[in-house]
């Protein structure tokens, strides 16, 4: 008996317009950053016009990434909400895939924009066993007091102890599939900040990671207790917003590239992983190849990285133990730097940074639940 389970943070799936880019310029898209506009009222005639251009294609890309990963579980981030999963699903994904998703569920977390993390499931694995929602439990309105989390870190960058801990929600599914129980985390990390004054800004938004991860971990020992914690199934699915390593990218075009693997001092993800509390499956691939997105800010910062996890808890990750995860590149823009070897086909009318499937890879694994 085997269900595949993938996550992907989809990247802004909106039902809605976002005209803040008029006062700020930082939420400004750069198309009509070169236009002069007289008021907010052209602005968002302007907006509304070049939003629904860019996403019909967008969300094609989209789709098409999503059914690459053949998942029979799909954990989604940056979902706008209920109506905007539905719209999407029958849209995109119900022409490429058929009625595939029927079941699909959402929170509503704590980010200021609006995105959340949702999970969308067939109602039978591809083996023919049924797959059955059981429950969904948000702990969004977990606070740092509440799990005695707080830290003078945390203090300096104007955060208070009653305040939540996650940026948008933990979210706790609970599935059975052919009855085998299975218990989903899917999260969203507080994203890397920019850097600012010279500070690195992903060591400097790192205390509330570590403060989430160790709510992830303190969420799951409450669960399952110390000894059930090893024996159960559960997996964390989502974006982490968080490296342990990078692959540093040098060189140009002209003359060939060259990539460094380099190890950080420091993660939020060690914060799950320490102990052997659960499995990054991905780091079962070769080390060059695990990478989930391209960042760069120019020739002078390129670098791959792990940004996208599925961990395993100590009993799936053992009944499991030679399955390899799959990662889905196909619909990363023209940009991106590919290690050698690792060139794909991209998806038709991808563009050089846009449109794309996301900016991250999906990351899907099949496991076997007996």
């Amino acid at each position: 008996m085997s269900v595949r389970i993938a996550t992907f943070n989809v990247e802004n799936l909106m039902n809605r317009f976002d005209f803040s880019g008029f006062r700020n310029q930082l939420h400004q898209d750069r198309t009509l950053a070169m236009f002069e506009i007289k008021d907010e009222e052209e602005y968002r005639e302007l907006e509304r016009a070049r939003t629904i251009a860019h996403t019909d294609d967008t969300r094609q890309l989209t789709a098409l990434a999503i059914a690459a990963t053949r998942a029979d579980i799909l954990c989604l981030q940056e979902v706008d909400n209920q109506a905007a999963l539905n719209a999407f699903e029958y849209g995109y994904l119900h022409k490429m895939i058929g009625a595939g998703y029927r079941e699909k569920y959402s929170s509503a977390g704590n980010d200021a924009r609006g995105i959340d993390v949702a999970i969308m499931m067939r109602r039978q694995a591809a083996d023919g066993e049924p797959i059955e929602f059981r429950r969904m439990t948000t702990h969004a309105h977990i606070t740092f007091d509440d799990f005695n989390l707080y830290t003078p870190e945390l203090a300096e960058l104007g955060l208070g102890p009653n305040e939540r801990i996650f940026r948008r929600d933990c979210l706790e599914v609970d599935v059975l599939v052919g009855g085998k129980p299975l218990t989903i985390y899917i999260v969203h990390f507080k994203a890397m900040n920019s850097v600012r004054n010279g500070r690195d800004g992903r060591l400097g938004s790192m205390p509330i990671r570590i403060a989430e991860a160790s709510a992830v971990r303190r969420i799951i020992l409450d669960r399952f207790g110390p000894e059930g914690t090893a024996r159960k199934r559960w997996m964390i699915c989502g974006d982490l917003n968080d490296y342990r390593e990078r692959v540093l990218i040098e060189g140009e075009a002209h003359t060939g590239y060259d990539f460094r693997p380099v190890r950080e001092a420091q993660s939020s993800v060690n914060v799950l992983t320490d102990g052997g509390f659960c499995e990054n499956v991905v780091e079962r691939r070769p080390e060059l190849d695990r990478w989930t997105l391209y960042h760069t800010r120019g020739p002078e910062e390129r670098h791959l990285c792990q940004l996208d996890y599925i961990l395993l808890s100590p009993a799936l990750a053992q009944k499991n133990g030679k399955v390899m995860p799959d990662i889905v590149r196909n619909g990363q823009p023209w940009r991106t730097i590919f290690p050698p070897g690792q060139e794909v086909e991209r998806y038709p009318r991808t563009g050089w940074d846009r449109p794309k499937a996301s900016d991250h890879c999906p990351v899907a694994i099949s496991l076997d639940l007996i």
